[in-house]
Parts: structure tokens; C-alpha cells; sequence
């Protein structure tokens, strides 16, 4: 087994910057060793700690499909010292990176049902894999009906716009975006996210709903899929809060008896359920 605090040494082939106010961006990578890339054999939901020489490191979500092969994506919000690193980035600078971690969406588990993807903010970025992942030819026959309920404060904080207007063309798919508040210009939905989910009314029959997203985005959602009788093992939530080392060796993020990072960040409400009322 490699050493899992070894990174893979990998180069930044480009930098897209996918707000207004410029404090996100995707850095795609490419790895110098075409071994190392077929070890990172990861699954939509995984992540993988990042790291820049003589910055540090941290823990962010893979924003790549497996099926866009080639190289592997991250969306960073600039928040730190580490991320302001990385988005001062130049293409052709080394990147560290150790992974994949964490157990990701059950992709098989999910073959054969309908599927409904609830984002908020950019913590769309393991949705966007997923999403990306299920359309693509050789698997969107495994899956049924897919809907998108993704919301964010305000058109110019809506990641991936190209994408979700290639995702509104096809017809194999249901996109809704919402934004907080009324904008000029903006014709799709206004409202929270759980308030719109309310409205799309998604049936629990035969289904599988994947959320992602701020903490209490997360919390009001899941009461509104109460609402529609989703029960909880159909419900699953992506956890990324506290994590440092991503192997479940510092402790940084352990709950009760689970550590994020090795146990999830994928969880399901009925693991939840079972964690400290706390949580």
C-alpha cells in the first residue's frame, strides 16, 4: 500500500474563475505520472486533500467526473491562507495531492432509481461529479428520472453556468435554480432552497435524494423531505465540516463514533440519527 501522507505530484493545466466576485475558482489538474493517475481511482462525493508547497494543505471535494478522464478538478472558495494559494495559482505550478478519501455516493446502490440532486452554494462541486457522472452515455440507462434543485444568494454566485445550460437543453433531466431574493434579469425561481424543494414536491417512490450544501440548507431541506414522506435512508447528505487530515488519524472530526472523513462524508439521514443530538 502507498503511504497515504505521500501526495501524488500533479500540475495546474488551467484556472476558471466561476463568480463575479472572483473568490471562486476550479483549478483542474493534471498528474506528472500517468501511474499515479490510474491509482486516484475515486467515485462522485470523494475528495482529496490538497496541498502547495510552503502554504499547507486542506480538504476539498472532487468537482471532476470519473467519466471526464484526462484530469481532476476542485471548485475552491477562497477563505484562507492555503486557498488564497491556490488562487494565486499560475498553470504549469506543482500541486499536491493525496486521496481520493472519504466513501462518496453510492452510484451503485442508486442504479434504477430516480435520483434528485439538492445543492446550495459551492458545495455544488461533488454534486456537479455526480450529475455529470449519471448523464454520461455509458450510465444514464442504470438510472430514472433526474432533478436538480440548486440554489445560491444571487445570480452572480451560480457555479458551472455553462454546464447547467447544456443540463436545461437535454431531455433526461430537470434543472431548477433558485436565488434568495428578487434580481433584475432573473426569471427562474426566488426562495430558499427548502421552500422550492417544497415545491417541486419530488416523489420519495423509488428514489434516492443527494444533498449538498450549507449546514442549515441541509437541516431545512431534510425536514421538508420529512414533509414528503422521504424515509431516512433515502435521504443522503454529504458532511465536509471539520476535517484536517482525511485519513481518520487526528481526530479533528470525529462524532460520536464516526469520523467524517473515513466514514463518510456521505452519510444517510438514518446514520445521522444515530450520531450526538449535537450534530
Amino acid at each position: 500500500m502507498p503511504n497515504p501522507y505521500i501526495p501524488y505530484l500533479t500540475t495546474v493545466k488551467s484556472i476558471v474563475s466561476e463568480n463575479k466576485v472572483n473568490d471562486i475558482k476550479t483549478i483542474e489538474l493534471e498528474f506528472k505520472k500517468e501511474e499515479d493517475y490510474k491509482k486516484f481511482d475515486y467515485i462522485p462525493g470523494q475528495f482529496a486533500e490538497i496541498s502547495l508547497i510552503g502554504k499547507g494543505e486542506c480538504p476539498i471535494g472532487i468537482a471532476s467526473s470519473p467519466t471526464e478522464e484526462g484530469t481532476i478538478m476542485f471548485t475552491i472558495k477562497k477563505m484562507g491562507t492555503v486557498t488564497s494559494g491556490f488562487h494565486n495559482c499560475e498553470e504549469g505550478d506543482i500541486v499536491g495531492v493525496r486521496g481520493p478519501c472519504g466513501n462518496g455516493w453510492p452510484v451503485e446502490e442508486m442504479k434504477g432509481k430516480n435520483i434528485v440532486v439538492i445543492g446550495g452554494g459551492f458545495a455544488f462541486s461533488t454534486l456537479r461529479s455526480l450529475v455529470i457522472y449519471l448523464l454520461d452515455e455509458k450510465h444514464r440507462k442504470d438510472y430514472g428520472d433526474i432533478t436538480v434543485i440548486y440554489g445560491n444568494r444571487d445570480p452572480g454566485e451560480v457555479l458551472y453556468t455553462d454546464i447547467l445550460d447544456e443540463w436545461k437543453k437535454r431531455d433526461d433531466i430537470k434543472v431548477v435554480l433558485t436565488i434568495d431574493r428578487e434580481a433584475e434579469g432573473w426569471t427562474e425561481e426566488v426562495g430558499f432552497v427548502a421552500p422550492i424543494v417544497k415545491k417541486v414536491g419530488p416523489s420519495s417512490d423509488n428514489a434516492v435524494a443527494v444533498i449538498c450544501g450549507p449546514p442549515i440548507m441541509i437541516k431545512t431541506t431534510i425536514a421538508v423531505m420529512e414533509e414528503l414522506n422521504w424515509g431516512p435512508e433515502a435521504i443522503l447528505n454529504s458532511l465536509e465540516a471539520r476535517m484536517k487530515c482525511g485519513i481518520g488519524k487526528c481526530g479533528r472530526c470525529n462524532i460520536g463514533n464516526k469520523f467524517i472523513c473515513t466514514d463518510g462524508p456521505v452519510f444517510s439521514l438514518a446514520e445521522l440519527k444515530e450520531l450526538p443530538d449535537e450534530y
